[in-house]
Parts: structure tokens; sequence; C-alpha cells
């Protein structure tokens, strides 16, 4: 679809967030950002956070901004602010410095002719090496008209003196043409072309870096690294603040937010996948290896010392932490209850009184755990224990058809920064959440609790998406496997949990008791060791599938 192709030269002769960037684009530097085709719903809402991250300020035109054109024009103080921007971009392929655009060749060979002098100066020197390179969106064009892109460029005004250099040289100068979106008839002629001088590439390498196949622990639940990296990006995540994911699974978001410098911890309600007990996740592989963990994840890629804990610990039982603000950000991805039961801790009917001697270790059964009541839980849990002005990052399942904007979850303490769809299937999808809070909690306030204007689960979610999806409804104890739908790309698969109670009951030392003392005692946090879920089939991962899997993730 992008065809590119480094150019030699001829021999020639030696001759503040804002939308109103048309007003005030004067006093900037215009750029050229190329996006990657890939979550195009998503594109503003990291370019925004990093933004505020490197604590800059964009210039764009929001009316004319089209989510389907990989290319935007912005406005940035500075070249040492596009770089920051693009040591975090995940979404942006390349930036550019703007030079020239165009609506056809000839008008752009005569902008790039209007180039001001003092602009061009820095790079003339016969010091400096230089390229030109020629790159379609779209359509792939021939040798031949690439080298007369070259031929017929106004050498008149480009009068670089130093030498060709294809490989590393000191500037890349791009000729871009655009023929319409991607997957699309190209135009039989470019729709806008663009001239500039390369900056800087986005960290798509990390993906490969973090991939899921060189993982030492994953789960069918596994988020991709691509995900996992961007909703570090939109939480804001940095050096040394503290990240909290409250689903943990095998850890892929705590993996991300390491990469940033973050302190890392998490709690999982499964204790067979926190410690390792779970049937692995590779098809060839029929039993876990004894050092698989969340930790042996963030040593791998050098984080080790970033990871503090990851508790086996019931997401709706509060009364583990201290009275006080404690994350400086939550990211996550709760169960969806399709691929992975989603439950809390307690009974059916009225427990029994605990013997006294027994309540230390008790460990209770699990119920069925709503998604209703898992996302105002989510939302209560972070206005009491996130800081002010952290981020809460979480996905959120629906069908499509019937979802509206009333179906995100609200709550006093919090702002909705961003909301992105990733979608499915034309009738399933899931929705990227930030909030970040801005007013503080408020203990004796009845009104400050998590509330839904519209609650978009008020049916069974599990049923409406078999419904949806064409799968039988009742399917739990299938255990038919079955490959990977093409649609679900970019997506990940939550197995169900073990509801062997007797397991869990038995395994008393599941619950450490420093596990306890880190919230009720005011003792260190310390490393125990203990182990996540999360994976995108965007990065192709040997699984074994049960049939009528739900894309989630963590």
């Amino acid at each position: 679809m992008f065809n590119n192709i480094y150019m030699k030269i001829i021999e020639r002769p030696k001759v503040k967030v804002t939308s109103k960037m048309a007003a005030s684009m004067s006093t900037c530097r215009k750029y050229l950002l190329h996006f990657v085709n890939e979550h195009i719903d998503f594109r503003l809402a990291e370019l925004k956070s990093i933004v505020k991250l490197c604590g800059t300020e964009l210039k764009y035109d929001e009316q004319s901004y089209d989510k389907k054109n990989p290319f935007l024009i912005v406005g940035l103080p500075s070249e040492s602010c596009a770089k920051k921007i693009m040591k975090r971009a995940i979404l942006i392929r390349s930036m550019y410095e703007l030079w020239a655009e165009g609506n056809n060749r000839d008008q752009l060979c005569t902008n790039i002719k209007n180039i001001p002098t003092e602009q061009l100066r820095p790079y003339l020197s016969p010091d400096l090496s230089y390229r030109f390179k020629i790159e379609t969106f779209n359509k792939t064009i021939s040798m031949e008209d690439k080298l007369q892109r070259i031929e017929n460029m106004p050498y008149d005004v480009l009068d670089f003196q130093g030498k060709v250099k294809l490989k590393n040289p000191d500037h890349s100068f791009h000729w871009i043409e655009y023929y319409g979106y991607a997957n699309a008839p190209p135009t039989p002629e470019p729709t806008k072309l663009y001239f500039g001088r390369w900056i800087a590439d986005g960290q798509r390498d990390k993906i490969r870096e973090y991939h899921l196949q060189k993982r030492h622990f994953i789960g069918n639940t596994s988020m991709d690294a691509a995900l996992s990296l961007i909703m570090a990006n939109v939480g804001l995540v940095k050096e040394n603040l503290f990240v909290f994911d409250p689903f943990v699974g095998t850890g892929s978001l705590l993996v991300a937010a390491a990469h940033n410098g973050a302190y890392v911890m998490g709690t999982d309600i499964d204790f067979q996948l926190l410690h390792a007990k779970a049937k692995p996740s590779r098809v060839k592989q029929k039993v876990r290896a004894k050092d698989e963990s969340i930790h042996a994840n963030l040593k791998q890629y050098g984080f080790g010392h970033l990871y503090l804990d990851a508790l086996v610990a019931d997401a709706s039982n509060t009364q583990l932490w201290r009275e006080q603000p404690l994350f400086d950000v939550i990211i996550t991805d709760p169960p969806y209850g399709i691929r992975e039961a989603a439950v809390k801790s307690g009974k059916k009917k009225t427990p029994n009184e605990v013997a006294e001697e027994h309540k230390e270790k008790y460990i209770p059964p699990k119920v069925q755990y709503g998604l209703s009541d898992i996302y105002k839980d989510l939302l209560n849990f972070a206005a009491k224990y996130l800081v002010l002005n952290g981020r809460l990052v979480y996905w959120l399942p629906i069908i499509r058809t019937d979802y509206s904007d009333d179906n995100v979850p609200q709550h006093p303490c919090f702002k909705l920064q961003s909301n992105c769809e990733q979608a499915m299937t034309e009738t399933i999808g899931r929705r990227l959440i930030t909030m970040e809070k801005v007013i503080d909690y408020q203990e004796q306030s009845d009104d400050f609790k998590a509330t839904y204007v519209k609650d978009h689960y008020t049916k069974s979610f599990r049923e409406r998406y078999f419904t949806n999806w064409g799968q039988p409804k009742n399917i739990e104890k299938s255990q038919t496997n079955d490959t990977t739908n093409p649609e679900h790309k970019h997506s990940e698969y939550k197995q169900p949990m073990s509801t062997d109670k007797s397991t869990i009951a038995t395994n008393n030392e599941s619950i450490a008791t420093n596990n306890a003392s880190i919230a009720k005692n005011n003792e260190p946090i310390t490393q125990s060791g203990v182990i996540h879920k999360h994976c995108d089939l965007s990065e192709p991962i040997e699984v074994e599938l049960q049939h009528g899997a739900i894309p989630e993730q963590h």
C-alpha cells in the first residue's frame, strides 16, 4: 500500500492543543504527521496525550481533520518538541518538517520554489550529505515514474551542495503523493502532495521488541504490545509514577508501563493464573515453566526493579487498601464474562459465620460479577485511590448497534478525556475509555458514586454477544478448539476461569499475609514474585482456543 524507494540523484551541475491552526500557525513550525494505517480512532487521543506528557503545544485544524486520511499537518514550537513526541508515538509512522504542499505536481513544484532562502540555507552546505525519497500512499508507481519525479524537481532552488548518500544521510528529503483512502481504489492522480525534511520515525520497533511470541509468560488474554503501549501513552504513564492494574492477568499492561519508567503493581482473583498453574496458552507447551510469572516478564525486558507485586485479590474488595490516594495511573481491561468468567468473592446465599480461628486464611467462594457492577466498582475504586489529575484507562465491551455515549459510566470525580472504538465485527466492539480525576473523593457524599445515564448491560452481554456473533449461547463446557476468526484481528481472548472452589479454598497460601499488610499496616510493598492475562491477533500467537471466543484483552 505504501510504496517508497531511495532514489539516486542524477548528476547535475551544482546549482497548545488547539484547532485554530490557520490564525496561529505562523507562530509555529509546520510538520506533517504520517499515521500508521491501524487503530485510526485512537490517533488523536494518543497524540494529544503525548503532547501533554511532553509539556508542549500542538496546533491543527480540527474542522478539516479526516481520521481516514493518514496525513495530518500540525504546528509545533520546535524540532526538539517534534522529536520528543516521536519518542513515544506508536501510531505515527513518521514526522516531517513540511516545506511545501500542493494539489498537483506543478503546484507542488511552484510552492517548492517559494521556500524562503533562510529556510534552505542551513542544508546547502557541501559538508552535509542528503538524499531524496519518493513515497506514494495507496498506489504503486513504476521506477520510470519515480525517476521522472526526481528529474523534474526544481533544482535551481534545491541547490544542495553536499554528497548524495542513500544510507544514513545527514538529511533526507521526501516527496509524498497521496492517492486516497487505504483499501479504496486509488485516484488517477494524487489528490495531495507534500515535500519536506524527515524528522523522526515513531516507536513501531517497540511492538516487535515486546511481541507476545517472544514473551516468557503469556495467557490466552495477554494484551498485544501495540495496544498496551497505546494505553500507557493515553494514561500519561511516565518515569517514577505508580501504575496499577486491578485485573492484571499476565501483566502485559505492566510491561508497557514499566517500559516508560513507571513502578507497577496489579491484582487478580485467578490464583491459578497468577501462580502459573493455569493451562499453557502455547499449543505445544504442555506444562508451564516453574519460573513463569509477571516478575519474570519484567526481568526479561530489564524492568525487574520496577516490579512491586502482583496480589491474589478481589478487585471488588476495597478493604485491602489504605484509605488514601495511592496510584498515579490505573490501566486495566476487566473481564467481559465471555472467554473468562467475571466473578468476585461471595456466596449466592447468606454465608454461615466463619469460626474466628479460620478467618485469617478463609477464602470465600465466587459468584457472578455483572458488567454493570464491575465498571461502577472500578470508577468508585479509582475515585478513592487515584491521585488528583491521575488517569483511569479501561476497555468497555459493546454491542455496536445498541451503543451510545450515554452507556459510558460516569462519576463526579472524573472528566472524560477520550473514547476510542475498536471494532471487532459489524455488531461487536469495545471502546478504550480514558478519564482524568479532577475532583478529590468525598467519602461522606452519596453523590460521589458511579452511575450510568443508560446502562448497556441490563441484558446479558454474553447472550447478546453470541446472538450477534452467530454462536450458540451455552458453550461453557465446550472443549472444541476453534481457529482464530480473522475478524478478531487486534483482539485477545480470555479462557474461562476455573470454578473448582476446592482448589481455591485449599490453597490457603494464595493470599499471603504480606498482601494484607501492604494496605492495612502501613508496611512497605514487598516483591513477593506473584504473577496476568492479555493478546492481539495482529501479533500471531499459538494458542488453544475454545469454541466461541470473545475478543478481550488486558
